[in-house]
């Protein structure tokens, strides 16, 4: 769980906002206002949703936030972290090929595009985000290393792509690892991510069945005073020193360049994606101070042991009376930090997730680790590696499922995704 890339800080507050009775559509509650957020007419909504009132309470800006489908880059990737995740992978049906799989994605394409624009389904629509805006749902797609020989695409599949190396600290189940394809689908509204998951799976159709489907969640957007870094379920804020896209070498760390190889990964990005289970009855006896040694800093405020606040930078030189460095040597936030790594940077994106209570009272709950970069062989490899050596944290985590997936760039209008790959 490299600690130097999880979370873009919440950047959105949410006003509470009455929604009026009487069942209005997406669209109509998205209005045409853009960012004012007012709610207009209902013109054109989808069979079977009804008009809004001629006036109408506007969407808090939970439910108004949108994030765009067509773009440079795909979206769930560089916006902040949202309240509600699915991760789910595919794997093509038996006898389904490339011809399939284009006319699969084109339909994922279509159906993101108007759940993002917070519109019902072409057809069959569930009702189920009948009444939210869009709640900026983002869905992404990707490709695993599987797919490429299951479409005779295996000179279009990247060297980036090459499957992970084992782990010390593995225990990974297979039928919860890797798949053909990968989607990954986020929101600040439960049911309006469930709701995609919902479309995404029936779109799926006779092409592709589940292989592996995960849940996530983050604190609610506004939940907070002020914007600030996330938290994880061990309480620490995590993802302190996660690159942001104002720094002048974050696109070369996190996406693949214009002119790279293969072109149809122009402007993408790799998403390795960790389930770490989170030994929290172990965790939860030890003493503040001990926690605090695992990370490396102070857990009321993510200040490194060394001084200063969350964003001051980690003395590693500064040592106690007795001669020890103030921050451990095997602490995780020691670890991770680039500069100690050969710059070797990722962007965190995570969702945590609590699946229940095994026989023996210890919860199921940990991270959705997902982390974006240019190339995993010089991101979250030599990255994971190095906690492999010696991470004081290593003994309170499991790591039980694992995918690598090429994410290309993002559709152009018109487009769908990976049709470069698909039809080039």
């Amino acid at each position: 769980m490299p600690e130097q890339s999880q979370s873009v800080p919440e950047t959105r507050t949410a006003a509470a906002a009455a929604l009026p009775a009487g069942g209005i559509s997406r669209r109509a509650l998205l209005g045409t206002a853009g960012a004012t957020g007012l709610v207009l007419g209902a013109a054109g909504a989808g069979v079977g949703y009804a008009a809004a009132p001629a006036q109408a309470t506007p969407l808090s800006s939970v439910g108004s936030d949108r994030a765009m489908f067509h773009g440079k880059h795909q979206p769930g990737i560089t916006e902040g972290l949202q309240a509600r995740g699915h991760l789910v992978a595919f794997d093509l049906a038996a006898g389904a090929g490339r011809t399939e799989a284009a006319a699969l994605l084109r339909r994922w394409s279509t159906t993101a595009g108007r759940l993002m624009a917070g519109e019902p389904m072409t057809q069959d629509d569930t009702d189920v985000a009948r009444d939210a805006g869009p709640s900026a749902l983002t869905i992404t797609f990707g490709f695993g290393n599987s797919f490429f020989s299951r479409t005779g695409l295996e000179k279009q599949r990247p060297s980036a792509l090459d499957p992970l190396p084992d782990f010390s600290s593995d225990h990974l189940d297979k039928s919860r690892s890797n798949g053909d394809l990968w989607v990954q689908i986020g929101a600040d509204d439960a049911l309006v991510a469930f709701h995609a998951l919902r479309a995404i799976q029936k779109d799926a159709g006779s092409a592709a069945k589940v292989r592996w489907q995960m849940n996530g969640f983050n604190r609610t957007p506004g939940a907070t005073a002020h914007p600030m870094t996330a938290r994880n379920l061990m309480g620490q804020l995590d993802g302190t020193r996660n690159p942001k896209p104002t720094e002048s070498d974050f696109d070369q760390r996190i996406f693949v360049p214009s002119s790279g190889e293969p072109g149809w990964m122009a402007n993408g990005s790799y998403a390795v994606v960790r389930r770490i289970r989170m030994l929290l009855d172990d965790w939860e006896k030890l003493s503040l101070t001990a926690q605090e040694n695992v990370i490396g800093r102070k857990k009321s405020n993510g200040a490194p042991l060394s001084g200063g606040t969350e964003t001051t930078a980690m003395d590693l030189e500064k040592a106690r009376a007795d001669g020890e460095y103030v921050v451990p040597i095997n602490a995780h936030a020691r670890i991770t930090r680039p500069d100690q790594n050969g710059g070797a940077a990722i962007l965190r994106r995570p969702f945590s997730y609590h699946d229940g209570i095994d026989a023996d009272g210890t919860p199921d709950a940990g991270l959705l680790f997902v982390c974006w970069q240019a190339d995993p062989l010089r991101g979250f490899v030599p990255l994971q590696r190095k906690l492999d050596r010696g991470d004081a944290l290593s003994q309170y985590i499991r790591h039980e499922a694992s995918g690598l997936f090429a994410v290309p760039g993002g559709a152009a209008a018109g487009e769908y995704v990976g049709q470069r790959l698909l039809e080039g």
